[in-house]
């Protein structure tokens, strides 16, 4: 095993790299582009702008630039916006309830558009002539309904019935995996596989079924807190600004190559906790209310009790800790809710 690099952040580099961040414009993408550019990147942003928003990038920076398109079909001008020297492939559909509305375009934006990233990635080079390497953003949705506690890199993986439309994301994301990882052995792309576990942090949106937003709109507005299910479900939350200080240290690790890694948080809080301390940590007076899932998803829906990732292997590699406390994120999305100020990536 190698021992941790120590090199979350990414340090600077000798010169600027040029880096490409699909889905820049959305919640994780446009943390992962401040931080790109504060350590002096030059970065292309391919965002549809179907969830992302122009608004959670800067409104002016002479390092960025924005292509407003479906990422297939920008590809063809990326050729000339190259050579990049790192790829980061973000642009997914994102949320339980979206993907509960629309399984078509969920499963169709995940796998069709990754391809197509994918094969981008592999025929083109940097500017020294070598592989790009491209970070893939996966999730613990791949997982599906498996049972073991924590959930390890190298677990089998079970899905509910194709009828239950929720496990569709996990099986898109999982085929995700399998392209990045086929792309590796065979065309030698240097990939890295990220399994984000429940990001959470300012610029997210509730609107999708994002739970903390979604609790902190609440509690902001004096609304009641919907908590579906019985709300002893747990769940490990982690920062936004600590997720994104671990991709380029990953892309820069040569032994993160061709693998996949958990990525986020393994402190447990029940579904139910986490209402209550958005409660307290906003001085709310919003009742917490129980919802059952057949009434917040009529098509039908199925849950984990637990959902808790095994950091083992993203420690030994790059010495991953998570630094923000879930308190202080729950203060900064009520800022950023409020409007109160624009969330940029912490050092």
């Amino acid at each position: 095993m190698n021992a941790p690099t120590n090199r979350i952040a990414g340090d600077a580099p000798t010169r600027p790299r040029h880096a490409l961040v699909t889905g820049g414009a959305g919640f994780i993408g446009s943390h992962l582009t401040d931080l790109l550019l504060a350590r002096g990147d030059r970065v292309t942003v391919v965002d549809n702008l179907s969830t992302g928003r122009t608004g959670n990038l800067p409104p002016t920076h002479p390092s960025l630039r924005l292509i407003d398109a479906e990422l297939s079909e920008a590809i063809p001008s990326l050729a000339r916006e190259g050579p990049f020297d790192e790829v980061y492939h973000l642009a997914a559909a994102v949320g339980v309830q979206l993907v509960m509305d629309d399984p078509i375009r969920a499963v169709q934006t995940n796998v069709v558009q990754t391809l197509d990233l994918l094969r981008f990635a592999a025929s083109s080079e940097t500017g020294g002539g070598a592989p790009v390497p491209t970070l893939l953003a996966s999730s613990s949705e791949v997982y599906g309904k498996g049972s073991r506690s924590p959930f390890s890199e190298d677990d089998d993986v079970v899905y509910g019935p194709t009828g239950i439309a929720r496990w569709s994301y996990g099986c898109s994301k999982a085929i995700d995996e399998f392209l990045a990882l086929a792309y590796h052995r065979q065309h030698g792309l240097p990939v890295v596989v990220a399994r984000f576990f429940n990001t959470v942090g300012p610029r997210q949106v509730g609107s999708y079924g994002m739970v903390l937003p979604r609790f902190v709109q609440a509690a902001v507005q004096g609304k009641p807190i919907r908590v579906f299910g019985d709300g002893t479900q747990t769940r490990c939350f982690c920062d936004v600004r600590d997720v994104v200080r671990a991709l380029p240290a990953m892309l820069e690790t040569p032994a993160c190559h061709g693998r996949v890694f958990n990525l986020g948080s393994d402190r447990e809080i029940s579904i139910r906790e986490l209402a209550e301390t958005v409660v307290r940590v906003l001085g709310s007076a919003s009742p917490i209310v129980l919802v059952p899932y057949a009434e917040a998803y009529p098509e039908g829906f199925e849950d984990l009790e637990r959902r808790r990732p095994d950091l083992r292997r993203i420690r030994d590699a790059i010495g991953f800790e998570p630094r923000i406390r879930l308190e202080q994120t729950i203060t900064d999305v009520a800022e950023a809710i409020s409007g109160t100020r624009r969330e940029g990536a912490r050092a």
